[in-house]
């Protein structure tokens, strides 16, 4: 068994690596002024290899990673186990419009196609249940962080109340926080377009608590900086944030930061100033029941 890691997520593949106590090599990519890619392996890969790659800005990556997994079986690899912490086009299951291409399906087929084994955590799923619908293969396996930024959060607070910012997020924020003792509320949302959502908060006395809003992920930030605004109209002044997956795409950071957050605490499955909260322990841990 060897890591086979790329450039973008080498720290959180060398860390792994040292858990699991396995070789790590790294994929050499280049990208020409056109914008195609080039990706080099070593010619000595062992019969199972484990391609680490989180799968945030995904269009060039999973191009590069379909060059790589071919080449990979082409160089004498014969199981090939994806680790991609953030795994990207979950969120079209269906098509809204007549001509839309779902896209959970279509890339959930392709990775099926490239590997025998699939690890995420938290992926942003809406209306099925189990990742192996999107991902069908056997070994499409969901895992999740809750254990992990509730240890966290733990470390940081005595108690404090956990926001979830919607109806989705009940059942895993109710989780967290059922395993550390916090008090939790859930808001209602109705997301209007990609920057623009309505919030509303449950009755409950914000005042006396740190407040802490859990998502699995933060794209554009609106809906972290709506739950905030709506946290301090209801009295709060000690908000903070953690999420699973830290893609923060433009302003979206500072726009969280200035709509009065205090600290944003993310895990390390995509790389940000935010990431404190390390996922090897739980990755290794789920190879080896592999």
């Amino acid at each position: 068994m060897m890591i086979l890691a790329f450039p973008d997520y080498l720290s959180q593949a060398q860390r792994l690596a040292v858990r699991l106590d396995v070789p790590l090599i790294e994929a050499a990519v280049h990208h020409f002024p056109d914008g195609e890619s080039l990706v080099r392996l070593p010619t000595l890969l062992p019969e199972h290899l484990i391609i680490c790659r989180s799968l945030n800005q995904p269009n060039d990556k999973l191009i590069e990673l379909m060059l790589c997994a071919t080449t990979a079986r082409e160089l004498g690899a014969k199981r090939l186990t994806l680790v991609a912490p953030y795994l990207s086009y979950m969120r079209q299951d269906i098509a809204n419009r007549p001509g839309e291409a779902v896209s959970q399906r279509i890339i959930g087929r392709l990775l099926a196609d490239l590997f025998d084994d699939v690890l995420t955590v938290d992926p942003h799923l809406h209306r099925i249940s189990s990742l192996t619908q999107a991902i069908p293969i056997k070994n499409a396996i969901s895992l999740t962080a809750a254990d992990e930024m509730g240890a966290f959060l733990k470390q940081q607070f005595k108690h404090a109340i956990l926001l979830g910012p919607d109806s989705e997020s009940k059942q895993w924020v109710g989780a967290i926080a059922g395993k550390i003792g916090f008090d939790y509320a859930i808001a209602t949302k109705n997301r209007l377009g990609d920057r623009q959502v309505e919030m509303a908060l449950p009755d409950k006395d914000y005042r006396n608590n740190p407040v802490v809003i859990v998502d699995d992920m933060a794209s554009t930030g609106r809906t972290l900086a709506k739950a905030a605004g709506l946290l301090q109209a209801a009295g709060s002044r000690d908000i903070y944030a953690i999420v699973t997956h830290a893609l923060f795409c433009g302003d979206a950071y500072i726009h969280i930061l200035n709509a009065g957050v205090k600290t944003v605490w993310s895990t390390d499955s995509i790389d940000h100033p935010s990431s404190c909260i390390q996922l090897d322990a739980l990755l290794a841990d789920a190879l080896k029941a592999l």
